[in-house]
């Protein structure tokens, strides 16, 4: 029998597969010949280290070869977008993009596609019969409200599996940029106003999608925080602020996950763009933190691929030199500029090759290198389950008057109001957006569940939304696949029909929908605060239920924050669902059922009124009709850093999150030594549930100014049933205590009194202890960045 010898990073991918001929036979070992010549050169050898195999296919390209592999293929015409001249379709339709082959050395293309939410591909393809339609997670703010890391670690897996089985090598995804602003358009996609949160959710969505022997893209890179100006848009933000909070959540899924590649972001900070900025790219991603992947540029993203959009020179040498290996998705132009840069010298050989030599690990990495027989078959089945289970657990109670929910009555109609009842919105629109099979509206879900849903609303309902989707589908169509989505207005229901349901249901419910996408940012008027004819729909239906003595619930379909505390004192229980993917309306049904108790919580504040928040002064930056400069004034007084050092009232705290039961927190213990922190957790109510436990903590602040307490660890307990406890153990690590000081351009932990502070929320704290630290300590010494 011949041996197969498969070794370095090719070989974890190839160990349960024949290899593809053709095929030498030398000293007993079979390889594949990818350049078909009959001998084995030394990149084929996988005997060697996948260092000498690189520098052995570096050396046998040409220039040409070099340049194309160091750009994109270029981006298809798909969804209304015009096509980059030469764009190559590639062998998975709808997919972003991919790395150019290289036939006559047995190089592959390399395909990435979006996203955040599930995989985005077309679901229909010219060469191949049926469909190939992918799951619709729940999107980043829903997932992330479960603090759950181990069930995101599930998603991740169930998207990984479907990449790899539609023939995709790498998602580009997850997002992680910090909720700044209420109004991003993108928020959706991410999951914190906080750092920490940010970073751990992606963690655990990268390790179970790359448990697939797939690629993933950590986005944006770093701070883009705004869809207005996106392109060009500049960014004033000191480094203390870039540092301690729109990189650490970057680091810590570097740190704890290496994924295979990171996106850089379109905008400027300090007057270069991210793609160029050598100290962003390589001091901190390479040097500080250890990312041994590659880095490539967001779509048509920095100067070189704006510039080439306007019509104007490519300049990629400051691109490729600061450490942005890959230009996508790719154009002519810039292709053109590597082969006179490598000419004429400006473009060194050496920087050239350290390009190409992290592209190449990707490509050989890849299940397109080890040729893996993609199924086009993905359990889509067993993915539903998980993005049902994982949107009911990101499901946030905000409100429950009087134990309304769980709600069991079943013999009698409710009555469902809200046109997003009838059209329930399973994520955002742009490269967040997936081609799912199907998505389950809220009544669906209720009558899945048993419930009987009102039908004279239903007949009355469901054309108004069917026509209003008709004439919105022809603006999409018109506008492309960025168009931005419009609120669809509420059907007027008259006075007396509503009096009639009063008097027949035995119960009301009203959802309230939101949707944003890719390409633009939300408003306040009638998106952030409620439209006219939703508030007249919420105070007409509470008023005539209430009058009768029935309740009304309200359930909050929506991406990102919006106005709560003008109203939420009207309904009876309000259940904010996210945009939960395509099983919602069964999700929202498992915990309006109680077959499931929600144990989601906020990671992101809810203010009072949107001009509360820190950075609405300086939102989108000036001037103000077509902002090309912003300034980060608040610094790191982000969301809840802001609201509770400075004591300004919230509608809902960063944490915060009801529960069909209750907990009692006891037995806090802190070792000082070994940094943890223990505490007890017991289930003092009647039905099982989970409770998220949360760590602040408030550190001395005699150098530099700190907020009141900032989120350092978290825990979920397991399904603890009435009367059960669990002791949970919190691990802090000696940078928790660290601010980022620039005069000493370090992490320093100052000396004095740290009180750690064990809550539900961050405003409500169940239990607190203090400890010392009698001397300052240099945590991490860095380099100097982010200067102008």
């Amino acid at each position: 029998m011949k041996r197969i010898l498969l070794t370095g990073a090719v070989a974890f991918l190839l160990i349960s597969w024949k290899p593809i001929p053709p095929i030498i036979t030398i000293d007993g070992y079979t390889f594949r010949d990818l350049n078909g010549n009959g001998k084995l050169d030394r990149y084929e050898d996988e005997r060697l280290s996948v260092d000498d195999r690189i520098d052995d296919l570096i050396s046998k390209m040409t220039d040409d070869e070099k340049a194309g592999l160091l750009i994109g293929t270029g981006m298809p015409g798909f969804n209304g977008l015009t096509p980059v001249a030469g764009a190559i379709e590639g062998k998975v339709p709808g997919a972003a993009g991919g790395t150019c082959a290289i036939p006559r050395l047995g190089i592959p293309e390399v395909i990435v596609a979006d996203g955040p939410a599930g995989l985005r591909i077309k679901p229909i393809r010219k060469d191949a019969k049926g469909t190939f339609y992918c799951t619709a997670f729940p999107v980043g703010t829903a997932l992330a409200s479960t603090w759950n890391t181990s069930l995101l670690e599930e998603v991740g897996k169930a998207m990984g599996q479907e990449v790899k089985e539609y023939g995709v090598d790498a998602l580009l995804a997850p997002a992680l940029n910090i909720m700044r602003n209420p109004l991003c358009g993108r928020n959706f996609e991410y999951y914190s106003e906080d750092p920490l949160i940010a970073g751990k959710m992606a963690v655990a969505i990268v390790n179970g999608v790359q448990s697939n022997g797939v690629g993933t893209s950590i986005k944006h890179y770093a701070a883009n925080n705004q869809e207005t100006n996106r392109l060009s848009i500049n960014e004033h933000i000191d480094e203390r602020t870039m540092r301690e909070i729109y990189l650490r959540g970057f680091e810590i899924a570097v740190k704890e996950s290496q994924p295979w590649t990171v996106m850089s972001s379109y905008n400027l900070i300090n007057g270069t763009y991210t793609s160029a900025r050598k100290d962003l790219l390589t001091d901190i991603l390479r040097d500080e933190w250890g990312f041994k992947g590659m880095v490539m540029t967001d779509w048509f993203g920095g100067y070189a691929g704006f510039a080439a959009l306007q019509g104007g020179t490519s300049n990629v040498v400051q691109q490729l030199s600061a450490g942005n290996d890959l230009l996508m998705p790719g154009l002519p132009a810039q292709k053109k500029a590597i082969l006179d840069g490598m000419k004429d010298g400006s473009l060194p050989k050496e920087v050239v090759n350290t390009d190409l030599r992290r592209i190449l690990t990707f490509v050989l990495r890849s299940p397109a290198m080890a040729k893996y027989a993609y199924s086009n078959h993905p359990d889509l089945k067993g993915h539903a389950n998980i993005t049902r289970r994982a949107a009911a657990e990101g499901m946030v109670l905000l409100k429950n008057d009087g134990q309304l929910l769980p709600y069991t009555n079943q013999t009698k109609e409710i009555a469902t109001f809200g046109v997003t009842s009838y059209n329930f919105i399973a994520g955002g629109t742009g490269s967040g957006d997936v081609n799912e099979a199907y998505t389950v509206s809220l009544i669906d879900g209720l009558s899945n569940a048993g419930y009987k849903v009102d039908q004279e609303l239903k007949k009355l309902y469901v054309p108004y939304v069917k026509h209003a989707l008709y004439q919105d589908s022809l603006r999409r169509a018109k506008e492309g696949l960025l168009a931005l989505p419009e609120r669809m207005k509420e059907m007027n229901v008259d006075k007396a029909l509503v009096d009639k349901k009063a008097a027949s249901a035995a119960l009301a419910i009203i959802t309230i929908g939101r949707n944003s996408g890719e390409g633009g940012d939300r408003k306040v008027n009638e998106d952030f605060n409620l439209a006219a004819d939703e508030v007249a729909l919420i105070e007409n239906v509470t008023a005539a239920f209430h009058a009768k003595g029935k309740k009304v619930v309200v359930i909050l379909n929506i991406g990102g924050v919006i106005e709560t505390a003008s109203w939420k004192d009207k309904p009876d229980a309000i259940l904010l669902s996210w945009q939960p993917g395509q099983e919602g309306g069964n999700s929202v049904a498992d915990i309006f059922s109680g077959q499931v108790n929600p144990s989601g919580r906020l990671t992101m504040t809810f203010p009072v009124k949107y001009e509360e928040t820190p950075s609405a002064k300086n939102w989108l930056g000036t001037p103000a009709d077509n902002p090309t400069d912003v300034t980060y004034e608040e610094g790191i007084y982000v969301g809840y850093r802001y609201f509770n050092t400075k004591n300004i009232p919230v509608s809902y705290p960063f944490g915060f999150g009801g529960s069909y039961t209750t907990f009692a927190y006891s037995d806090l213990k802190v070792d000082k030594d070994k940094l943890t922190v223990a505490v007890t957790v017991k289930n003092t109510g009647r039905v099982a549930g989970k409770e998220v436990v949360q760590l602040y903590l408030a550190a001395p602040h005699n150098t530099i100014d700190k907020p009141a307490a900032e989120l350092k660890a978290f825990a979920k307990t397991k399904v603890l049933k009435p009367g059960e406890r669990e002791v949970l153990t919190l691990q802090l690590q000696t940078r928790d205590l660290a601010s980022f000081i620039e005069a000493q351009q370090a992490w320093v932990a100052e000396p004095g009194k740290y009180t750690v502070k064990i809550g539900s929320s961050s405003l409500d704290i169940h239990q607190q202890a203090d400890f010392t630290l009698d001397d300052a300590l240099i945590v991490e010494k860095v380099h100097k960045a982010f200067e102008k």
